[in-house]
C-alpha cells in the first residue's frame, strides 16, 4: 500500500512542480502577470513550489525503503522522473495547446520506462 501511496503523492507533488515550473509562463500568455517584477514572479512560483514539497517529501518518507517502504533510493528518483515527465506532457498539452508530443517525445518516454524496469532489475 505504501507503493500506492508515494506514487499518488509524487504525481500530486509534480502537478505542483509543473504549475511552479511553468504555470507563470500561462499566467504572462494570459496578460495576468505581464506587468509583474522577476522577483514576484519568483515569489508566486516558490509558493507553489512550497506546496510541492508537502507532497514530495512524504512521498520519499513513506517509500524509501530505509523507512519501511518498497523502494530503493535510486528506484525512487526513476520512479520521479517518470512520473515529472508524464505530468508535464499531460500538463503541457492542457495549458500551452500548441505543444504538441511528437514521436521523439513517445520514444524518449519509453526509454525512461525501461529504465524503471531496468532500475527495478
Amino acid at each position: 500500500m505504501s507503493a500506492l501511496y508515494t506514487i499518488l503523492l509524487l504525481i500530486c507533488s509534480n502537478v505542483f512542480m509543473t504549475l511552479a515550473w511553468y504555470g507563470h509562463l500561462k499566467l504572462n500568455q494570459a496578460g495576468i502577470s505581464t506587468n509583474w517584477p522577476l522577483y514576484a514572479v519568483i515569489l508566486f512560483s516558490w509558493c507553489i513550489a512550497g506546496i510541492e514539497y508537502c507532497f514530495l517529501v512524504p512521498a520519499n518518507r513513506i517509500g524509501f525503503i530505509e523507512n519501511g517502504g518498497p523502494f530503493t533510493l535510486m528506484q525512487l528518483k526513476v520512479i520521479q522522473e517518470v512520473v515529472s515527465l508524464v505530468v508535464f506532457c499531460v500538463i503541457a498539452n492542457i495549458l500551452f495547446q500548441g505543444q504538441q508530443l511528437h514521436w521523439n517525445h513517445l520514444a524518449a518516454l519509453v526509454c525512461l520506462v525501461l529504465a524503471v524496469y531496468f532500475i527495478f532489475k
